[in-house]
């Protein structure tokens, strides 16, 4: 017994032609509501205006520095700038793999704990930075429901007593400042340069962040680069010290000795045996010393030279970029907006009624 195929349903073929008229058929549709498009226009580019005239500016801070770190170039500084101008980076060449080497400085800038540290710096005599950006960006209000005794939560300096409330409260405002009012790039794959921005709706706040930020990143970039050999010209040092301060009283103990030896029997031999003992314990003593001295100043040769410099160049001065939103650009937003939700909805009622 023979099965008969199923029949196919009909399917029409693609045209750009027909796709074209379907269009443009759509387009005239629309334009029978001339007067009502009109009133929606008039009324899109208004509300642009408005949102323009509403719309709070910011301001931008920007500033340039350069890491001048000469230890981590090594040997490879010239081949690596020659790898660069055909696209290839090898700062991982001759040392400059660390930490804090290379591209690592841009994700060292934007860690969390610095940004909550330059926060927890002041932004006048009564309020810290972040109490200014909570206040900027009216997050002091929003955070009242949190507040156990119904007051405005406010951030100590330094955040030494900081409570886990407000712990959570500064990771709130890290993220929103790292969601893009702050950033770092390199101007030049090639070069050293770094520039960072930070835009914010405060103009003296926008400026401190900046600086402070880099003030913060400086401080532990260095410090953390030099640590071992911080450590040990300070444990150099201690031992100088100590050294010393027994070398000297070993000099007045000979001294003394010395002198009692000139009214003492010549025929008692033990007094100048305890002279004898002290004269070569602050030879011993002297010898120590001057190694450990010569030490300490090898070490602080040493930490002078792999201490990096971070130098700026280009820092925000007061008044800032004004970042504010064109009235041209809000209202060209407004007609494109008002006019293609009138137009999605002239059609979909169109269709809805055909289908009726």
């Amino acid at each position: 017994m023979s099965q008969e195929n199923p029949p196919y349903p009909y399917e029409p073929e693609f045209s750009f032609k027909k796709l074209l008229n379907d269009r443009a058929s759509d387009v005239a549709y629309i334009f029978q509501f001339k007067k009502a498009l009109a009133l929606v226009l008039i009324i899109g580019a208004l509300l642009g205006a408005l949102t323009a005239w509403l719309w709070a500016p910011t301001y931008t801070a920007r500033l340039t520095f350069v890491v001048d770190d000469s230890k981590s170039a090594g040997g490879a500084g010239g081949l690596s700038a020659l790898a660069g101008q055909f696209g290839f980076n090898l700062d991982g060449l001759g040392g400059a793999s660390g930490v804090l080497a290379g591209d690592n400085v841009e994700e060292l800038i934007k860690s969390h704990k610095l940004i909550k540290a330059t926060l927890l710096t002041a932004y006048d005599g009564t309020q810290t930075l972040a109490d200014r950006y909570a206040t900027v960006n009216k997050l002091d209000k929003k955070w009242l429901k949190y507040s156990p005794d119904g007051k405005t939560i406010r951030f100590p300096l330094n955040g030494v007593k900081n409570s886990r409330l407000q712990d959570s409260l500064l990771h709130e405002m890290t993220t929103l400042i790292l969601s893009g009012e702050f950033g770092i790039s390199k101007t030049d794959k090639k070069l050293g340069f770094f520039e960072v921005d930070a835009t914010m709706k405060d103009e003296l706040l926008a400026q401190l962040f900046c600086t402070r930020m880099i003030k913060q990143s400086t401080d532990f970039f260095i410090s953390t680069k030099t640590k071992r050999l911080r450590n040990n010209v300070e444990r150099l040092q201690q031992r100088a010290d100590s050294i010393g301060a027994i070398l000297n009283h070993k000099t007045y103990d000979l001294s003394a000795a010395n002198q009692s030896l000139l009214d003492v029997n010549p025929a008692y031999t033990k007094a100048n045996a305890s002279v004898d003992i002290k004269e070569r314990d602050k030879i011993v003593l002297s010898t120590i010393f001057s190694e450990t001295v010569k030490n300490l100043e090898s070490s602080k040769t040493m930490l002078a030279q792999e201490t990096p410099t971070v130098q700026i160049v280009d820092e925000p001065e007061l008044p800032l970029k004004k970042n504010r939103l064109k009235y041209s650009i809000a209202i060209l937003g407004g007609l494109v907006i008002s006019g293609t939700l009138f137009s999605f909805y002239i059609l979909l009622t169109r269709k809805k009624q055909a289908k009726i």
